[in-house]
């Protein structure tokens, strides 16, 4: 059994699955129903299922053969986004606030699909050799530092189920459906976040010299901020200081006693994040310090650079050309500045994260047309890609089993 065009039946389930799941979005650690659909679909087919992994999680194990054999991994994420939706679809989100504006929906479905097809090929044809293959369904991937992956994994998971290999993938907006990318090595950003405190003393605003103007470090801050960027990293290397948040006072004629910069920071090496936090915090105490004023610093390391396996890229690079033909397949591809969970997963066992092309997700809604990115209100993930998807996990599945790949 393979998961292709000709089998409509298993498309259509898939499809039916991801908009039932759209329908009823849940947030990280609250994918009650999802996992509840989950796990009810893996038992049907046989799996043997546990849930309860960080809250909501749950794994299913196919076994066969005599011995443990090789030990393969896939994961999916299934948390949604606090987004109110806007697409206006029969099938949009039913939960005011929520809505899966980034394709967990279609990843969940996709390895449910994958799940259904490896279950039919052992009880119908038989898998040879043996082998244990080893589904996650990881809630809150969207939380950031401390969700799903981290805590699944403070929770044993690697202990208890054992993977060898992992591969994940996640939808891609802009990149044609039917297209598969791939990236060796560092693939996603670190994601780091620094709260920056200017602890000044308040006062009349016609009176300045009576007052320490936490303002101005704040304000010096956020320029000298990109001279990091500019002139503490290799040109070469990626790093991405972003203020989001600027905060200060009340009121036009009163200086306030506090200024509060919010940053998130991303880089595609471990040793620039480190150059980025220590030279923030020098930067922002400095910056204070000639103001007249003091800093405190929260600095918050998040998800950790995302790193691809060469030899597991390789296979799956070289399944995908060999299923799809080169015309479909992107490798490398550009890295990503984005950030994902699953970087925690493939510290302890090495695989391949990889894109799955969305087209441009277009769509009429109202007012609004064409395309539009993740974490959008307007966004819907693809149907049309859970085909591509679904049929290269389960070619990839084979030949990780069949050909005995070591990692």
């Amino acid at each position: 059994m393979t998961m292709n065009a000709n089998d409509k039946a298993a498309l259509e389930r898939m499809k039916a699955w991801r908009h039932q799941i759209h329908q009823h979005p849940e947030l990280g650690f609250e994918e009650f129903s999802t996992s509840r659909l989950v796990a009810a679909q893996l038992r049907e087919w046989g799996y043997e299922v546990h849930t309860g992994i960080a809250i909501t999680g749950v794994v299913g194990i196919l076994r066969w053969g005599d011995e443990p054999g090789l030990r393969l991994g896939l994961r999916a994420d299934m948390d949604a986004l606090p987004i109110q939706e806007a697409t206006g679809l029969p099938w949009a989100s039913q939960v005011d606030g929520k809505m899966h504006a980034c394709g967990h929906d279609g990843h969940t479905a996709i390895l449910l699909g994958v799940a259904e097809a490896m279950a039919r090929r052992q009880r119908e044809q038989g898998l040879t050799g043996s082998g244990t293959l080893t589904l996650i369904f990881q809630p809150a991937e969207e939380l950031g530092g401390g969700g799903g992956a981290q805590r699944m994994l403070e929770e044993g998971l690697f202990e208890r189920f054992p993977c060898d290999a992992l591969f994940a993938l996640h939808n891609f907006p802009g990149v044609p459906v039917g297209r598969l990318c791939f990236r060796e090595g560092a693939f996603m950003a670190s994601s780091d976040t620094a709260k920056l405190t200017f602890i000044g003393k308040g006062g009349h605003g016609a009176l300045p010299q009576l007052s320490q103007d936490p303002t101005l470090p704040a304000a010096a801050t956020v320029l000298a901020l990109q001279s990091i960027v500019g002139r503490n990293v290799d040109p070469n290397q990626v790093a991405v200081i972003s203020v989001g948040k600027m905060q200060a006072g009340s009121a036009a004629n009163v200086i306030p006693n506090t200024a509060e910069l919010e940053l998130s920071i991303r880089t595609l090496d471990p040793t620039v994040r480190d150059t980025l936090e220590r030279r923030v915090r020098t930067l922002a105490q400095a910056q204070a310090a000639a103001f007249d004023c003091q800093c405190e610093i929260d600095y918050q390391r998040g998800y950790p650079v995302l790193m691809n396996d060469p030899a597991m890229t390789r296979l799956a690079v070289d399944t995908a050309r060999e299923q799809f033909g080169d015309d479909s397949v992107e490798a490398p591809t550009a890295p990503l500045t984005g950030s994902e969970d699953c970087a925690y997963f493939l510290e302890q066992v090495p695989g391949c994260y990889f894109l799955v092309g969305n087209g441009d997700n277009g769509h009429q809604a109202g007012a609004r047309l064409g395309p539009c990115s993740l974490h959008n209100p307007h966004y819907d993930f693809n149907d049309d890609c859970m085909e591509t998807a679904a049929t290269f996990l389960v070619k990839l599945i084979s030949r990780y089993f069949d050909q005995s790949v070591q990692p």
